[in-house]
């Protein structure tokens, strides 16, 4: 026969009062459970003598804070990088991706901002990231993911039917999403605003794609590990340009303004550069799998993820 907690409380010595009422505060605790508001990590610090929460000095810099960083996507507001971490290599099913906060000069600002609580967040093992208007997307195997870039809160998540290894990530200033998938099959989705999925590209030209762009005129770029090729596509799919890296094994792509092309080898750790109507010239070697690059347009360098070496590789243009 069960018995409510009333039953018993004449049973226990005016003594044990207090304590009976402190256990039966804690169980209620235990058997209810309450939402939590989500929040995002804070800066590095450290609580004080006097129990104050202290951000750490300016005059001390940390380096490090990366677990498989294969990305990495620059926020001129806040002139941070946000470098996407993925999480156990080995169970893919641990939600323990995360997002790191990281100065401009490599230092560490957040170690873990997005992922530092995980109520309400599902990040796994996000591959390519970008900033679009606000937000943060990245790729998570699968789905899409999208953050608020101001506070680091989940906002919406993009299941993509067909897909197996979402990787490198574009979104056009309407934002339309192309999103290149590795592997076993080699194609590019295309992602509504809406959310509706649609294959953009499946063609011979693919192998074993990887980093995608946007460039000025509005067109989808994209670099193939498998071969040297930076194809470009219009908007309705048709190849309009074929260029070639100094190197294949080509994994991130940065496009400026002006159309130059910056493509880095993950597989021969190299950095092409390709100016508009000009070959590719080799501007930098010997970076350790450098992986899905950004263009840091304050201090004029491109960022690279290096992942399983865990850091970041820093090129001044």
């Amino acid at each position: 026969m069960q018995y409510p907690f009333s039953n018993f409380r004449p049973l226990i010595p005016a003594k044990c009062a207090s304590i009976t009422i402190l256990i039966m505060a804690v169980l209620s605790a235990l058997l209810q459970t309450h939402a939590q508001d989500f929040s995002a990590g804070k800066p590095l610090g450290a609580t004080n003598e006097a129990g104050d929460w202290v951000e750490m000095s300016g005059n001390v810099k940390v380096f490090g804070s990366f677990h498989f960083c294969e990305s990495a996507t620059f926020d001129p507001a806040r002139n941070l990088i946000l470098a996407m971490n993925s999480g156990d290599r080995v169970d893919a099913s641990k939600n323990d991706g995360f997002v790191s906060l990281i100065n401009p000069d490599g230092s560490v600002h957040t170690a873990k901002w997005i992922g530092e609580t995980r109520d309400g967040l599902e990040l796994y093992n996000p591959l390519g990231s970008v900033i679009k208007d606000g937000v943060l997307y990245t790729v998570d195997t699968d789905t899409v993911r999208l953050f608020d870039l101001k506070s680091g809160k989940p906002l919406r998540s993009i299941h993509v039917p067909g897909s197996s290894l979402l990787n490198g990530i574009a979104v056009t200033d309407d934002g339309t999403i192309y999103s290149s998938n590795t592997r076993p099959d080699w194609k590019v989705y295309k992602i509504t605003a809406g959310g509706k999925s649609s294959v953009f590209a499946a063609d011979g030209k693919l192998n074993t794609p990887n980093g995608v762009a946007i460039d000025p005129d509005g067109n989808i770029v994209v670099v193939n590990i498998g071969n040297r090729d930076v194809i470009t596509y219009n908007p309705k799919g048709k190849v309009v340009r074929v260029e070639q890296a100094a190197e294949k094994g080509s994994d991130g792509i940065v496009i400026l303004d002006d159309g130059t092309k910056y493509v880095c080898s993950v597989r021969h750790g190299s950095v092409s550069r390709i100016r508009p109507g000009k070959k590719a010239e080799l501007i930098a070697s010997g970076i350790p799998s450098a992986a899905s690059m950004c263009y840091d347009s304050v201090q004029h360098q491109l960022v690279i993820p290096m992942n399983p070496n865990n850091g970041l590789a820093f090129l001044k243009l």
